[in-house]
């Protein structure tokens, strides 16, 4: 959350600021931009930035020229142009950030021919655009009905209602073309609104829908992340990631964008590495690397035809193999090496909180019950007489 009200409660639950979504900072909703500059007044003589972002449904956000007789703030509900009719959308940046996030986004505010805001939503507008986004379950369930008795390939993610009610965007995702014009008529007549098919990737429907990832947060290109970069199966291999598809794929079915973030790193740290590619010469035999720890700075090498025992080398180590190779100088066998990398980094654990055993709670339950038993039982024989049976 991007604001101090969103903070705990009391007995651990969510305070909230109940702004749903509007407060001043708009650190709630998606691909949000938190407005720094809201605090600091503009030098005598500027004149405010006339253009503001608005956001619509989920994270479709749009840049509209305002009018100079009103004044708008995060959170402003307002009526905008359309090809036809008005949408309604919420503000969620004003003054000089949203500059600069036009030309972030290459948009010219010079244009004139740039969308305007027409006023602020009154009561009606808003009535009309909350009836029409609670018609949207129900019309996308509809409409996918519809497609699947033409049985096209296309999957319809979401629906999006124009703020006046007249028209309605469907988003979909299709491995191959789609000819959907028998769907336009069937949605038009069964709706009776106008029909907007737009086609989508299968990450901006992930980064529409949301969700929560493998790591427990909210998915990143629904939250904050606005261009996807093309990730390959070379950012896990430089990673030293295993190869599993289960592991490696996000919700949107390609490999996560999280791969890359990290991949920097990597990389500079393996500038420091020997090739994997070469092979260590010895007169035992020619090794060849199987594994690199870049945390530790090891290399793990095996001979050929004996795969299954690994001998751990450091980087240093390896490059002296090397070099005493480029001399025409052959080491017996990577033995020697590997024993004294074992002695090297031999790990003591030393008890620092003052604890006993880590395994202290492992002990089973019910031996103390057990032995009170036997107890119980022992003096019940010592107390019996001799000549009882």
């Amino acid at each position: 959350m991007g604001c101090s009200s969103c903070s705990t409660g009391k007995g651990g639950q969510p305070r909230g600021c109940k702004n749903n979504g509007t407060c001043g900072t708009d650190g709630c909703n998606k691909l949000t931009v938190f407005d720094w500059l809201s605090n600091m007044a503009l030098p005598s003589g500027q004149e405010v930035f006339d253009c503001v972002e608005v956001r619509f449904k989920n994270s479709r956000k749009e840049f509209f020229r305002k009018p100079s007789t009103i004044t708008l703030s995060i959170g402003d509900i307002v009526a905008t142009e359309a090809q036809s009719g008005h949408d309604v959308g919420i503000v969620t940046l004003v003054g000089e950030l949203v500059k600069v996030q036009m030309k972030k986004k290459k948009v010219d505010y010079k244009d004139e021919n740039l969308p305007k805001i027409y006023r602020k939503a009154s009561q009606k507008d808003v009535d009309v655009w909350q009836a029409s986004r609670d018609k949207e379950p129900e019309v996308q369930k509809r409409s996918r009905e519809l497609a699947i008795r033409l049985q096209l390939a296309m999957k319809i993610s979401d629906v999006e209602f124009q703020g006046d009610g007249s028209k309605a965007t469907f988003y979909y995702t299709a491995e191959e073309r789609v000819d959907f014009r028998q769907l336009i008529k069937d949605m038009a007549r069964a709706f009776g609104i106008r029909i907007e098919m737009r086609q989508i990737g299968y990450r901006q429907e992930a980064a529409r829908l949301g969700g929560i990832g493998s790591c427990g947060r909210e998915l990143c290109c629904s939250t904050w992340l606005t261009d996807f970069r093309s990730v390959n199966t070379a950012s896990a291999r430089y990673q030293q990631l295993s190869l599993n598809p289960q592991k490696l794929a996000g919700q949107c079915g390609k490999l996560k964008c999280c791969l890359n973030y990290e991949l920097d790193a990597y990389l500079d740290a393996l500038k420091e590495f020997p090739s994997q590619d070469i092979r260590l010469k010895t007169k035992k035999g020619d090794a060849i690397c199987q594994k690199v720890d870049i945390f530790k700075e090891m290399m793990w090498y095996a001979y050929e035809g004996e795969w299954a025992n690994w001998y751990v080398l450091t980087t240093a180590q390896v490059k002296e193999i090397i070099e005493l190779h480029k001399k025409k100088q052959t080491v017996a066998s990577l033995e020697e090496y590997a024993i004294e990398l074992s002695e090297d980094t031999k790990t003591s654990f030393e008890n620092v909180v003052g604890q006993d055993s880590l395994t202290r709670f492992d002990r089973p339950k019910g031996k103390k019950r057990r032995n009170q038993n036997k107890k119980r039982h022992s003096n019940n024989k010592s107390k019996r007489p001799k000549n009882a049976k």
